[in-house]
């Protein structure tokens, strides 16, 4: 008798987990397949760090074949999916085509970027989705600095070293935070000129930074990024963004060469095109993550619209948090309907969150007791740590040699401007030159203008950005997802 086909699309924190549930629960009861565009697992929560020179790349990433036993890698692009076939079609990284049957099918695609109808943002600002995009604003904003050191015209050196992250929500407060202090440590090996530092702002809509977490872990991040010298602004953001520099809601035009793009995510259109019910976007599930009328279709993480069972009516947020556990669920109730176990609903209360400033100094409340400084530092590095599914003992070697030698503040190269655009369906591939790419899904709803009223509505919490456990939180600038929590997609800091 063959054994039934288990197939997986996308391996963020909720299909991750999915597969690693499904790998220990089916063994060899069941073909288990993964679909991902990459060979590994990326830890979002801490890819602020890659970006400022605390990290290598590779700590960042979890091998799939190495930590997944039982599950067969097939790396490629999901394009299409054949409900009544039971097919998905995928390109692979070399623009081959292939097809993948399956009996039991979880979706599990995540989130990109979002985009905003604001003139020139697509053209001129980078998001930070993937590594791709972390490895390009390292070496960006290394440039800028060395540029700005041997400048001679004072307002070039000062666009040069002025830095823009728009969205206030974990990945935005993380970047600059994190990119202050680098690009302070930069400075102090090539000077600027006299009375000039490398200047930092942050932008949101909201009326304070981490609007989607509680206040006083909003204060304490507040308070540390202004006396860094970041200069934070609620309720302004970018009106229009150009070559040589950025339009502001409030006027303002400021000279700079340098835009990020940290608004928050929507979910991948590949759920989009299913032509299923959907909630802004996500996949409607009922609380065992399974498809109502579809009962070999599961869903969690970003794609998914997952009933909150602890707030009647609402949907659980877009954050690592609740992806990480929900990919724990699905993958036993994917074993329960071949005839393994029994299925569960998913159900999830936060513990709190963690927000890392960089330094010594975070944002924490674990078990809702409010924590600040190095304290706060401690508990989120020991998170992360516990987090991760891999790579434990390299992050703290790197936070070891980060804390008594001096960062390699270098330019590698390796990822042009070009090759990471905001507007891509596929932030964690960087692109490369060639034909154009073949996948459908790149064009939906995707460009400067694509955002539909629904998509710039305020949104329950949708943190993408820090938290293992969950996918990206709040579309808006300022409910970036919460990228760094295992439990979600990251949110971060979810203990």
């Amino acid at each position: 008798m063959a054994r039934p086909r288990i197939l997986i699309v996308g391996a963020g924190f909720a299909g991750y987990q999915t597969a690693r549930t499904l790998s220990r629960l089916m063994r060899h009861r069941a073909e288990v397949t993964l679909l991902n565009p990459t060979d590994y697992f990326l830890y979002l929560p801490l890819l602020p760090q890659v970006a400022a020179g605390i990290l290598e790349p590779r700590r960042v990433t979890v091998s799939l074949s190495g930590t997944l036993p039982h599950v067969r890698l097939v790396l490629g692009e999901a394009d299409a999916i054949d409900l009544d076939g039971r097919t998905v079609h995928y390109t692979g990284p070399e623009g081959d085509g292939g097809t993948l049957a399956y009996d039991r099918l979880v979706l599990a695609a995540g989130s990109v970027n979002k985009l905003l109808p604001i003139p020139g943002v697509a053209e001129h600002a980078h998001g930070f989705r993937g590594l791709p995009e972390a490895l390009y604003l390292r070496d960006h904003v290394t440039r800028q600095v060395e540029l700005a050191a041997a400048a001679d015209d004072p307002e070039t050196c000062s666009a040069r070293c002025t830095f823009v992250v728009v969205g206030a929500g974990y990945t935005g407060t993380e970047v600059a935070a994190q990119g202050q202090l680098f690009t302070d440590a930069q400075v102090r090996k090539h000077p600027l000129r006299r009375g000039m530092r490398p200047r930092w702002l942050l932008l949101d809509i909201a009326d304070r930074v981490l609007p989607e977490l509680d206040e006083h872990l909003s204060r304490t991040a507040d308070g540390v990024l202004r006396r860094r010298g970041v200069d934070v602004r609620m309720g302004t953001s970018v009106k229009e963004a150009t070559r040589d520099g950025v339009l502001l809601t409030d006027g303002e035009f400021v000279p700079t060469r340098s835009l990020v793009w940290c608004v928050g995510v929507r979910p991948d259109p590949l759920a989009e095109s299913m032509g299923l019910p959907m909630e802004r976007g996500r996949l409607l599930v009922d609380p065992h993550l399974q498809v109502p009328g579809r009962p070999e279709l599961f869903a969690a993480g970003d794609a998914a619209a997952v009933p909150d069972l602890e707030k009647p009516g609402q949907y659980t947020p877009m954050t690592a948090q609740h992806a990480w556990r929900q990919g724990k669920v699905a993958g036993r109730n994917v074993a329960a309907s071949l005839g393994h176990g029994e299925r569960r609903a998913y159900s999830h209360r936060d513990l709190g969150f963690v927000v890392d400033l960089g330094g010594v100094k975070a944002a924490a409340n674990p078990l809702g007791v409010p924590l600040s400084g190095a304290v706060a530092g401690a508990v989120t590095r020991g998170y992360h740590l516990a987090a991760m599914p891999g790579n434990r003992v390299r992050v703290a070697a790197d936070w070891l040699l980060d804390a008594v030698l001096p960062r390699q503040a270098v330019q590698l190269g390796l990822v042009r401007s070009w090759s990471v655009p905001l507007d891509t369906a596929s932030p964690e591939v960087a692109r490369v030159a060639g034909p154009p790419e073949p996948r459908a899904r790149t064009e939906a709803r995707s460009g400067p203008g694509a955002a539909t009223a629904e998509d710039t509505a305020e949104d329950t919490e949708h943190p993408k950005a820090n938290q293992p456990g969950g996918e990206p939180a709040k579309n808006q600038p300022g409910g970036e997802p919460a990228k760094n929590q295992p439990s979600g997609e990251p949110a971060e800091g979810d203990t």
